[in-house]
């Protein structure tokens, strides 16, 4: 099973881990993955690892859409790429919400599986080079001729030749997006992922891999889900230390109506835990939000606990059907320990 490290996004300050990635490419990781929030971008820190680092793969887990367009976006790739070498980045791709999309971006909502499809194909195209690009989407057209337009523009074709097979990941959780990715991407970033769910995902897949044609098949789709790990002797302890981050997101990183962290906890069978968690955390009662996060959810999705049990534990990811499993963790150890289990050493 190949591994990935999460590096996530930055808080206050920014501090890159960059001795627990050179650890992780040395024990045989596979990947490394960034993201952004409101605050640092994914892309910048895959540029610095690139120069640190020989050979892991180089993966934003997620670039918003709405931070940049799909130019930009595939610009900004395939330049790390190019500079990286030996085809080691991952252009992985989301919505993120309707909070942060109109709130932080100032971009429209919209709808956000055409938008995902439409970005999607403009960046096929700018890698392929075939001809200068244009694309007809129903939310996103180059050239672009709508309100403000100077009726001047052309398409036209990168300069950079890049490499045209940069692999696109798509970040997601619902139905639809789910079979959207099956259909248009070569790798999947699932939300709310865990070895139970597996089960529920299959046919959503299936279809999308149906959609695509050309014979595409599962064996054609990277699966990676991420899993935090903590390596400990006291298992409830240790489920604690991740309940804050839950709280935060399932409680406050998306509007009461439309969160889809609270909707991945309600698809996993916790729909009461998280109506009250977000209903404790939006009240400003956020010590009351983590309590309310429940020891179950957390150990479904996660690896906690001392070697043995994380061992016997991590055999049903291996088994799940996923190609990959992204570790996030802040101790060197449970990097090694999971380097062992998934025999990348």
């Amino acid at each position: 099973m190949k591994l990935g490290l999460s590096i996530g996004y930055s808080g206050a300050h920014l501090d890159l881990p960059v001795a627990r990635v050179q650890l992780a490419e040395r024990l045989g990781y596979d990947s490394v993955w960034t993201a952004e929030a409101y605050g640092s971008d994914a892309l910048t820190p895959l540029a610095y690892l690139a120069a640190v680092t020989k050979r892991i793969r180089l993966g934003t887990g997620i670039m918003q859409l709405a931070a940049r367009t799909p130019a930009a976006a595939a610009m900004a790739v395939g330049t790390i790429d190019a500079m990286a070498g030996s085809g080691r980045v991952i252009a992985g791709l989301g919505v993120s919400g309707p909070q942060i999309v109109e709130g932080w971006y100032g971009q429209p909502w919209g709808k956000p599986y055409w938008r995902l499809r439409d970005y999607v194909g403009i960046m096929r195209k700018i890698f392929a080079r075939k001809s200068p690009v244009q694309h007809e989407g129903r939310e996103i057209s180059l050239p672009y001729t709508g309100p403000g337009s100077a009726g001047l523009a052309k398409p036209l074709t990168s300069i950079l030749h890049m490499r045209p097979d940069i692999p696109i990941w798509l970040g997601t959780g619902g139905e639809s997006t789910v079979k959207l990715t099956a259909e248009v991407a070569d790798g999947w970033l699932p939300l709310g992922f865990t070895p139970a769910r597996m089960k529920a995902f299959r046919p959503w897949l299936d279809e999308g891999l149906r959609r695509a044609g050309g014979g595409k098949t599962l064996r054609d789709l990277e699966i990676q889900p991420r899993a935090f790990v903590v390596l400990t002797d006291d298992v409830r302890a240790g489920l604690q230390t991740l309940k804050p981050r839950v709280a935060l997101y399932v409680g406050g990183m998306g509007h009461r109506d439309k969160n889809f962290h609270t909707q991945a906890m309600t698809a996993n069978g916790y729909g009461e835990a998280a109506e009250r968690i977000q209903e404790l955390y939006l009240a400003g009662r956020k010590a009351e939000a983590v309590a309310a996060v429940p020891d179950d959810f957390i150990d479904e999705g996660a690896l906690v606990g001392p070697r043995d049990r994380i061992r016997e534990r991590f055999r049903a990811w291996a088994d799940s059907g996923a190609t990959g499993l992204t570790v996030a963790t802040q101790q060197d150890e449970a990097i090694e320990l999971m380097a062992d289990l998934a025999g990348c050493r």
